[in-house]
C-alpha cells in the first residue's frame, strides 16, 4: 500500500513537472506571445494531461499483461 502510494506521487510529480519544462519551452522560443499567467495554467494543464495519459497507458498494460497470463495459465478449450 505504501509504495504503491508512493508510485502515484513520483509519476504525478514526473508529469507535473514535465509539464512545467514544457511550458519553459513555450517561454524560452517565444517570450512576447504568452503571458506568465498563462503558461503557469498550461503547463499544470500539460502535467494533468500528461499524468492522465500514463495512468491510461498503465491500464492498458495491465489488461494486455492480464491477458498474456491468462492465456499462458488456461490451456485453450478449458476457458472459465
Amino acid at each position: 500500500m505504501k509504495s504503491s502510494l508512493m508510485r502515484e506521487w513520483i509519476i504525478f510529480a514526473l508529469s507535473i513537472g514535465l509539464g512545467g519544462h514544457i511550458a519553459l519551452g513555450f517561454l524560452l522560443h517565444s517570450p512576447g506571445t504568452w503571458s506568465p499567467v498563462a503558461l503557469a495554467f498550461y503547463g499544470f494543464l500539460t502535467g494533468i494531461l500528461l499524468y492522465v495519459t500514463s495512468q491510461v497507458g498503465r491500464a492498458i498494460w495491465r489488461l494486455y499483461q492480464e491477458k498474456l497470463w491468462v492465456e499462458r495459465v488456461v490451456p485453450k478449450g478449458k476457458e472459465w
